[in-house]
Order: structure tokens, then C-alpha cells, then sequence
């Protein structure tokens, strides 16, 4: 039963809420996930919110709708920017959703008599929700630096089917230090602890079938995600007059317990993200990284098989016109053997923010 996999008690679990860290947008997805140096539109409040402070003039929306696991899987995203009207800081609301349908119940598959009933299989659904309220501004700049600084605000809710839901709440801070054209940046993720409390409301009839079938019977219960920390440096090569090339590292650090990355220990985990962006006149963009680092069998002979690095390629390009931006990655959402990946597209549009100029006209 997948519920019974929820403690009873508070405790820290390694991938709670991992829906929150598939990514946003379509250009961070071709670069492999590595966007916490760079990002400075309306995706930055998903990947670190001090970067919103680079929306200054106009409002930004930004959206995604992506399938995964030959579409068993959607996942929604949605980001606007809203720059403040005293010109210092930016506010961000960001909107997340994982959905999974058409899942079948086979609690009561199972008679009584010990018969099997296959019109008793019934099916549901299990949604994952996300709402991020950011905001990032930039601080006075000191010795040539510019820096930035950012928050969020994180609100979730979860579903699975009519047996159980979950609110939870926690908060990101960020910050990007840049000069010139290197970028230095960090997120300390879960900063305050994320809560998720589940509630669960089975029926006295699904109760009886669980307890005969020698399975947990789920009661109230809290998740907790640990703390964890993503530093990032990012570099603008000056190719030509018209290219550049971008190349960004991020490293994912988290501390509650050994995990399968590519530095693993009981105290301290790294997960990298590379990636690279080819620029052409500010209009066209190509894009590549590569991620989840994991050890894994090799293929062949079961007696021969030995333990190799794998790890997850991406691919991207990305076209820009007026206030317009067009993105689409080539990835997939984890590794595999034999991946699966998706094509994604992902929209960006700079707002025109109007001035409304009152005249006031004295009257003698």
C-alpha cells in the first residue's frame, strides 16, 4: 500500500516533496538543471528568487506544460514577475503541478471468498501542488560587486485520491553575487524546515480490508525536508561580438544521510549540475548539461557486471523576438537504463507595464 510508507510520527524524509525539484522552465531544463547563477527572469522564483531583482522594468510571465513517462505524468508550471513601483525589488508567484491519473484502486479486487473481481477495480488520482510567493532585490553595490538578495515563501498541497491530502509550508533564501561577467550565487533550500502534514480519511470498509490484508492502517502524520544548500558560479565567454557562451556549475549539497550522487557520505552529499549556453545576437540560443550523477551495474553478463558512473544529458535551444521568448529542452525526468526522455516547450513574455500620467488643473 503506498500510503503505509508514511511514519506516524514527524520525521525527516530524504525525497519529500520531490515534485518541487523536477525544475521550471524550459531553458533551465536544456542546461541540465544548472541555473541558480543565472537565471533572472520569471523562472527565478522556483530556481533562486534573489535573481527576480533582474526584472526591473516590464512584468514577466512564464509557463510550461510537460508529460513525462509517455504522458502517465503531467507537470505544470506557471511564473510572473511583478516589479515593485518603487523600483527596488520584484515580487514572484510561482505555481507547480504534478499530476498522476487513472491509477487503479485494487483494495477491493480481492472478495471476501477469496474470488477475484476485476469490476471492482476502480481508479483515482494524485496531484502534487506547489504556490511560491518570492521576492528578490538588489542591494547597494560595494567594490565593483552587485548583489542581490531573495526569498520564498513556499505553500503545498497534495492529494491522493479521496484517501488522504497534505498541507505543507516552508521557505528558500538565495542570493547572486556578480562583476563583470562572473557569477557567483547559493539558495539555502528548506531553510526553515518544510512541514507536510497528511491527513488520511479511509472509509470503516476500506479500514477492514486493510487489516485483513495484513496491511498499515495510515493515521495522521509529518514529513520534515532537511535543510539543504546549492552553490553556483557561472561565467559569460565574450566569443565575438555577437556570441558568448555561458557556462554555469551548480552543486547541490544535502546532509541527512548517504545518498547515490557523486560525493556520498553520512554527512554531506553533492549532486552537480553543468551547464552550457551558446548565445547568437541575443536571439538564438543553444543549449547542453548534464546531471544526476549516480553509480549503477553495467550492462551484460550478470557475473561480469561491474559498478560505472551514469549520468543524465539534456539538450535545448531557444529563440527570442521582441518581448517574446521560445524554449524547448530535450531531457529526461529521471535516469534510467533506458530513459525516457520528453520534449519540452516553455513560453516567455516581457509585459508592457503602461503610465498613466494624471493632470491636475487649478481652478481660479
Amino acid at each position: 500500500m503506498l500510503l503505509s510508507t508514511i511514519s506516524a510520527s514527524a520525521q525527516f524524509v530524504q525525497y519529500a516533496n520531490e515534485f518541487l525539484n523536477i525544475g521550471a522552465g524550459a531553458r533551465g531544463l536544456g542546461m541540465g538543471g544548472a541555473q541558480i547563477a543565472s537565471v533572472k527572469d520569471a523562472n527565478a522564483g522556483y530556481w533562486n528568487p534573489a535573481g527576480l531583482a533582474n526584472v526591473r522594468d516590464n512584468p514577466q510571465i512564464s509557463a510550461m506544460d510537460a508529460e513525462y513517462f509517455s504522458g502517465i505524468a503531467k507537470y505544470y508550471f506557471a511564473g510572473l514577475a511583478i516589479p515593485a513601483i518603487n523600483g527596488k525589488g520584484t515580487f514572484g508567484i510561482t505555481f507547480l503541478r504534478f499530476q498522476v491519473d487513472d491509477i487503479p484502486n485494487t483494495l477491493y479486487l480481492v472478495q471476501p471468498d477469496g474470488s477475484i473481481n476485476y469490476n471492482n477495480i476502480t481508479s483515482f488520482s494524485s496531484g502534487d501542488n506547489a504556490v511560491l510567493l518570492s521576492y528578490g532585490q538588489k542591494m547597494k553595490d560595494f567594490y565593483g560587486f552587485k548583489l542581490s538578495l531573495g526569498g520564498t515563501a513556499k505553500i503545498i498541497y497534495r492529494s491522493v485520491g479521496s484517501f488522504a491530502n497534505a498541507w505543507g509550508f516552508g521557505f528558500d533564501a538565495g542570493a547572486q553575487l556578480s562583476k563583470g561577467n562572473f557569477r557567483l550565487a547559493a539558495v539555502v533550500k528548506d531553510v526553515s524546515t518544510t512541514f507536510t502534514a497528511w491527513n488520511f480519511t479511509f472509509s470503516d470498509a476500506d479500514k477492514q480490508v486493510l487489516y485483513l490484508t495484513n496491511n498499515d492502517i495510515p493515521v495522521k502524520s509529518t514529513e520534515m525536508t532537511a535543510p539543504s544548500v546549492v552553490i553556483a558560479g557561472a561565467y559569460n565567454f565574450n566569443l565575438s561580438k555577437k556570441v558568448q557562451l555561458l557556462a554555469e556549475a551548480n552543486m547541490h549539497l544535502t546532509f541527512n544521510g548517504r545518498t547515490n550522487t557523486l560525493v556520498s557520505s553520512n554527512l554531506l552529499n553533492i549532486d552537480p549540475n553543468l551547464g552550457l549556453e551558446l548565445n547568437y545576437n541575443k536571439h538564438l540560443f543553444f543549449r547542453t548539461g548534464i546531471s544526476n550523477f549516480q553509480r549503477a551495474l553495467s550492462d551484460g553478463d550478470l557475473t561480469n557486471q561491474k559498478k560505472v558512473w551514469i549520468f543524465q544529458p539534456s539538450l535545448g535551444a531557444g529563440f527570442k523576438t521582441g518581448n517574446l521568448s521560445i524554449d524547448y529542452a530535450f531531457t529526461s525526468l529521471a535516469n534510467q537504463s533506458n530513459p525516457l526522455y520528453s520534449n519540452i516547450v516553455s513560453l516567455k513574455l516581457d509585459l508592457i507595464r503602461y503610465k498613466v500620467k494624471v493632470q491636475v488643473k487649478k481652478i481660479r
